[in-house]
C-alpha cells in the first residue's frame, strides 16, 4: 500500500522536507537542503519524541577561515561536485563530462512484509539522469536493507566507473573496525584497528569465490571498540556474490563516511539509455548494546525475511566425503547409507566423483567438471539406484555439484570453448585445474540451469544438493562480452543468481548448500536461493570455534553447516560432536573407525540435537565467552518463550592453573526456575558438574552462573535448562 508522496524537483526550502527511515531502535533522517539536495542529518539511537525529527535543519556554511561548519552530508554524493572526498556515484555522461548533480524530485513510503520502503527519486538537473535510493526498515528486528537504481535517457551510453549502494556518514569521537579476513579453511578472522584520517579498503578482486580472503561484512565501534554486550556498534553486510568494496574514511573534520559497493576495479559499465542499474543490497544494524544484540537483529531478520525456508527445519546428514573421497563405488556408497542409518541422520549426501566417463572420469580433480553424465563404471544403476538404496536404508539422498566450472579434460570444453572465461592469445592458467564458465552468457546460464533441472527431472526424490565453486576468475576475458569487458564481473555475478532463481522457481522446496571451497560465499543475496552454507573445509573443531564465532556475527546457525570428521584427531569424538552441535548438524565420518562407545555417543548426540533443533536453530543466540578472550568459549540459546534454553561449553588450551570463572547465562527469565541437566555424556559416564539436576532461578543463573569449564584440553560441555513454570 502507497502510503504518502510529495515534493518536486528543485523543492523551496519553505518545504523543509524531512524523510525519517526508522525502526524500533534506530533513526536515519535524510533531509532536502536550501539548494534542493538530499541529506543525511542524523544517524543514531532512535528519537522518543517523534516531534524532534522536525527540529533539524540542514546548513554547510563555511567560516571565513575556510573550515565548514556542517549539518548534513549528501546523502549520494557524486564525482565532479563540491564534495572534496570519495564520491558514492561517479560516471561519465555521453558528452564526456564527468560532473553529476542530483536534486530531490519526490519520495514514496509503502508497505512491505515486516516494515516499510522508503523509494526517493533524485535527478541531475542537466542531464536525462535518474537514482532511485531505496531503504527498507524493518522495525521489530532493527534492520535497515538499502540499495539504489540508476538509469538515463542520454543520446548515447553513460559509463558508470563507481557506484555505492549507498553512504552513511557518522559523527564520533573514534572509529573501530572490526573485518573478517582469512584464506581457504581460515576463514571470518576477526581483525580489529582503530580508523584514522584517510581511506581504509577492505576489498576482493576474485569474481568467483570473491570472498576466499575476506568476508563481505564489517563491524564498526562507534566511539569506543566493538564488544559483544556494550556499546554503540554499525554492523553491515553487502549481498552480492561477486567481488566488492568497503570504503571507510575519516575526512579532516573527523566524520567518517562508509560506502559499501561492488569494486569498480574492472568493471567500468556501459549504461544504455532506459536500462537500470542496480545495486546489491547493503543490510545494516545500529546497536546500542553491542554486536550481541546486533546479531540478534540479524539472525531473527534472515529467518522471517532472507534465508530460503527460514522457518523451516533442517537435515542432518553424512557426507562421504571424507570416508571415500574419489575411490568409491554403488556398493561403498550403499554401505554408508547404512552407517547413515545407523547414526540416526536424515540424509546421505554423495560429494565429488559421481560424474564423467572414459578418459574424463572424475577420479580426481583435473577431469570431469562440466560432464554431468554419471560414471558408469562406478554407478552402473546411476542416480536412481543410489536413491533407491538410500530409501532402503530410511534416508534422504543429497548430491554434490559444481556447474559454474569446468575442467579442460571434459566434452564440454571441446564442444563450447567459448562458453570459458580464458584469455584468447595468452598461456592458461589453472586454478585447482579448472575454469570458470562466463555465467554472464545466457546460453551458459541455461546450461548450468540444466544440470539441477535434468538430474531433478531424472530423479524427482533428489531431496538435496551441495552447490560448490571452487575457483576465482583467471584468466579474465569474456568471449561474450566482447569489446565491453567491464561488465565482466557484474554480468557474471548477475547471471549466477538468474541460475539461482530459476532453480529456486522450479523446486522451491528443494534445500541447498552454498559451497565455494569452504566459505567463499558467504552473503545474504545467495542465502535467498539456499538453505545453508557451508563456512570452511576446515573442520577442526578448535579452529571451527573461532570460524562459527566470527560467521556468527552475521548469520544465524541455522545457516552454518558443522560437520564431525576425522580432522584433529587429537580431540575426542565428543568434543569434535560437541563443537559441530552448535550449528547446523552433519558427519562425514566413518562408522567404521570409531568404538562402540563413540558410536553409542553420536547417536545420543545425534538424538539430542533434533530434541534440541528449534532452540538451537531458532532460538535467540548468546555469545557468552569468547575464544580471542581467553582459552574457553560458550554460547548460549533461548527459545522464545524463555522456556528452554541450551548452552554450549569449551574448554580450549587451559592454562595450568588459570582461574576459572563461572559461565553466565543470557536471556533467561530471571523471575523463572529453570533446572539444569548436562547432555551428550559418554556411555557409561555421568556428569560432573556441580550444579546439574539442581534448580536455579534464571536470574541467579544470569548474575551468578555455573561452574562448567575445567583445566582440561579440548573439552566440552553441552547444558540444558528448562522451566515448567
Amino acid at each position: 500500500m502507497l502510503i504518502w508522496l510529495t515534493g518536486a524537483l528543485g523543492a523551496k526550502a519553505t518545504e523543509k522536507i524531512v524523510i525519517p527511515i526508522s525502526t524500533n531502535e534506530t533513526d536515519l533522517v535524510l533531509q532536502v537542503g536550501d539548494n534542493g539536495r538530499l541529506y543525511q542529518t542524523y544517524l543514531g539511537h532512535r528519537l522518543s519524541n517523534r516531534s524532534d525529527l522536525k527540529q533539524f535543519n540542514w546548513y554547510n556554511k563555511a567560516a571565513s577561515d575556510g573550515s565548514v561548519s556542517r549539518r548534513g552530508w549528501e546523502a549520494y554524493a557524486c564525482q565532479g561536485g563540491e564534495d572534496f572526498f570519495e564520491p558514492a556515484l561517479a560516471l561519465v555522461h555521453a558528452d564526456g563530462n564527468r560532473a553529476t548533480y542530483l536534486y530531490y524530485k519526490r519520495h514514496e513510503v509503502k508497505d512491505i512484509p515486516g516494515g516499510k520502503e522508503t523509494t526517493i527519486y533524485l535527478a541531475d538537473n542537466k542531464y536525462p539522469v535518474n537514482v532511485e535510493l531505496h531503504y527498507q526498515a524493518y522495525p521489530n528486528e532493527n534492520i535497515i536493507r538499502t540499495w539504489t537504481e540508476i538509469s538515463h535517457h542520454e543520446k548515447g551510453d553513460i559509463r558508470l566507473d563507481a557506484y555505492a549502494s549507498t553512504m552513511l556518514y557518522f559523527n564520533r569521537k573514534d572509529y573501530w573496525l572490526t573485518e573478517f579476513s582469512g584464506d581457504w579453511a581460515n576463514e571470518a578472522n576477526m581483525l580489529s584497528q582503530q580508523l584514522k584520517f584517510g581511506k581504509k579498503v577492505v576489498d576482493t578482486r576474485l569474481g568467483s569465490r570473491a570472498a576466499m580472503h575476506i568476508q563481505p561484512m564489517f563491524e564498526i565501534g562507534l566511539g569506543n571498540k566493538v564488544a559483544e554486550q556494550n556499546g554503540e556498534v554499525l554492523m553491515g553486510t553487502l549481498a552480492w556474490v561477486g567481488n566488492f568494496r568497503f570504503t571507510f574514511e575519516v575526512d579532516n573534520s573527523g566524520y567518517l563516511r562508509v560506502l559499501p559497493a561492488i569494486n569498480p576495479a574492472a568493471s567500468d559499465y556501459l549504461l544504455r539509455a532506459g536500462q537500470t542499474f542496480r545495486t546489491p543490497d547493503f543490510i545494516f544494524t545500529l546497536s546500542q548494546n553491542g554486536t550481541g544484540e546486533g546479531s540478534r537483529n540479524f539472525h531473527r531478520w534472515a529467518r522471517l525475511y532472507q534465508v530460503k525456508d527460514g522457518k523451516g527445519s533442517r537435515m542432518t546428514l553424512l557426507n562421504n566425503w571424507e570416508n571415500t573421497f574419489f575411490d568409491f563405488d554403488q556398493q561403498k556408497l550403499g554401505a554408508l547409507m547404512g552407517e547413515a542409518k545407523d547414526l540416526g541422520v536424515d540424509m546421505f549426501l554423495l560429494d565429488d566423483g559421481w560424474f564423467g566417463n572414459g578418459e574424463n572420469a572424475r577420479n580426481n580433480d583435473h577431469a570431469g567438471l562440466g560432464d554431468w553424465e554419471v560414471n558408469h563404471e562406478k554407478l552402473p544403476g546411476g542416480i536412481a539406484a543410489l536413491v533407491d538404496s538410500a530409501k532402503k536404508n530410511g534416508v534422504k539422498f543429497g548430491i554434490w555439484i559444481e556447474p559454474e566450472m569446468v575442467n579442460p579434460k571434459s566434452l564440454l570444453f571441446k564442444k563450447h570453448p567459448d562458453w570459458v572465461i580464458k584469455q584468447p592469445n595468452r598461456d592458461t592458467y589453472y586454478f585447482r585445474n579448472q575454469l570458470v564458465l562466463d555465467m554472464g552468457n545466457p546460453k551458459v546460464q541455461d546450461y548450468v540451469f540444466g544440470v539441477v533441472d535434468r538430474i531433478m527431472t531424472e530423479n524427482p526424490d533428489v531431496a538435496f544438493f551441495k552447490w560448490d565453486c571452487n575457483s576465482p576468475i583467471t584468466n579474465v576475458y569474456s568471449p561474450y562480452q566482447g569489446k565491453n569487458q567491464g561488465q565482466l564481473y557484474i554480468d557474471h555475478a548477475r547471471g549466477v543468481y538468474n541460475v539461482m532463481r530459476r532453480v529456486k522457481a522450479k523446486y522451491p522446496a528443494l534445500p541447498m548448500m552454498l559451497c565455494s571451497g569452504g566459505g567463499g560465499r558467504c552473503e545474504y543475496e545467495s542465502l535467498k536461493y539456499f538453505t545453508e552454507f557451508w563456512p570452511s573445509d576446515d573442520t577442526d573443531p578448535v579452529e571451527r570455534i573461532f570460524i562459527q564465532w566470527g560467521f556468527s556475527q552475521f548469520f544465524p546457525v541455522k545457516t552454518l553447516c558443522a560437520h564431525v570428521t576425522s580432522w584433529n584427531k587429537a580431540t575426542s569424538i565428543k568434543f569434535r560432536t560437541d563443537v559441530a552441535s552448535m550449528c547446523k548438524l552433519g558427519f562425514d565420518i566413518g562408522l567404521k573407525g570409531l568404538t562402540a562407545n563413540e558410536i553409542s555417543y553420536c547417536r545420543e548426540a545425534v538424538s539430542n540435537w533434533k530434541l534440541w533443533e528449534p532452540v538451537i536453530l531458532d532460538g535467540d543466540m548468546y555469545r557468552l565467552v569468547s575464544p580471542y578472550a581467553g582459552n574457553h568459549m560458550a554460547v548460549n540459546y533461548v527459545s522464545a518463550d524463555k522456556q528452554k534454553a541450551i548452552a554450549f561449553a569449551y574448554d580450549i588450551h587451559p592454562r595450568f592453573n588459570e582461574k576459572l570463572m563461572p559461565l553466565k547465562f543470557q536471556g533467561l527469565n530471571p523471575a523463572k526456575r529453570y533446572t539444569v541437566e548436562e547432555i551428550n555424556l559418554m556411555p557409561g559416564t555421568k556428569s560432573s558438574l556441580p550444579e546439574n539436576g539442581k534448580t536455579f532461578t534464571g536470574d541467579y543463573l544470569m548474575q551468578v552462573g555455573l561452574n562448567v569449564f575445567t583445566y582440561q584440553q579440548t573439552q566440552s560441555r553441552v547444558i540444558t535448562l528448562v522451566t515448567n513454570e
